[in-house]
């Protein structure tokens, strides 16, 4: 696969799918075409990667049903190319990820509590990709997406992208609302859409950050332009988004927005969400060679 270009328009096709602003954030607005190319791209050949989650919600109690999905589908997807892979989240969240996992298919026993930094150098990987992970802001806090504090109850992950820069490991950052790890690449763009959210917003970057209307449908959009490039269906399958979900919500996981343990994410509904996913299959069985 190397060398390997993801098609434009193949790209352009995933910006059109899951970054057309419908949860009105307007970050999806950023998004462009060669985001995917060069996250598809630097991802297709590694033999060892780590996907990190995790996004807990204090007033809730629970994580949130946005991420979990996400990490897993992504990881099984390069799993199931052969890569050794991992996710990776806290104590908050590991029950809930290791739920999700099971559901979908993906080993329990490969979904690790971060909790030392030395587990970069014995694991090792290739990648790094984050998505809905919280990044510290300019402060050295994290924020959720009503401007509070909510540091106690986010174990500092996002230090794995900074170690991995040094390291020269290839990192991406997946986020819906500016306050994830990656998006620190676009704080600026992000600063003029949100003003008001300035001194939340994440510094920390990623080598290629994916700015998406849903978290979730950013790995699941990811995973489709690597089945392109691999020429196998890798992505989500039909009964996928309903088996995690209602693992998610046995654990009561919560959507983010609602606050409540329901199958949905950020606000959207089972079907909206089985749309997405039926919509990135389209995109790659049309330019299926």
């Amino acid at each position: 696969m190397a060398g390997y270009r993801l098609p434009l328009e193949f790209a352009e096709e995933l910006v059109k799918t899951v970054a057309a602003d419908r949860g009105k954030r307007r970050i999806s607005s950023l998004c462009r075409s060669v985001y995917w190319q060069k996250a598809a791209e630097g991802l297709a050949d590694v033999s060892r990667a780590v996907v990190v989650s995790g996004f807990y919600i204090p007033s809730a109690g629970a994580p949130e049903t946005d991420g979990p999905g996400g990490a897993v589908i992504l990881a099984r997807a390069l799993s199931r190319h052969g890569a050794e892979t991992e996710i990776w989240t806290d104590g908050f969240c590991l029950e809930a990820m290791r739920a999700c996992a099971s559901a979908a298919g993906f080993p329990e026993e490969k979904v690790a509590a971060a909790d030392r930094f030395d587990m970069l150098d014995s694991f090792a990987p290739g990648a790094v990709v984050f998505t809905e992970r919280l990044g510290r802001a300019a402060d050295g806090k994290y924020y959720n997406m009503k401007s509070e504090d909510i540091s106690n109850w986010t174990p500092s992950l996002d230090w794995f992208s900074v170690l991995s820069s040094r390291k020269g490991i290839f990192t991406v950052g997946i986020g819906d609302g500016g306050n994830e790890v990656g998006m620190g690449n676009l704080i600026s763009e992000i600063c003029d859409i949100r003003p008001d959210y300035r001194k939340c917003l994440s510094v920390i970057r990623t080598d290629v950050a994916i700015p998406a209307d849903v978290s979730n449908w950013g790995c699941y959009a990811l995973s489709a332009a690597l089945s392109h490039i691999w020429g196998e269906w890798c992505g989500p399958c039909s009964g996928d988004e309903r088996a995690m979900l209602e693992a998610l919500v046995g654990k009561n996981v919560v959507d983010g927005i609602s606050k409540k343990p329901e199958l949905t994410v950020d606000g959207f509904g089972i079907e909206a969400n089985e749309e997405i996913i039926a919509g990135l299959y389209e995109i790659w069985n049309k330019f299926r060679s």
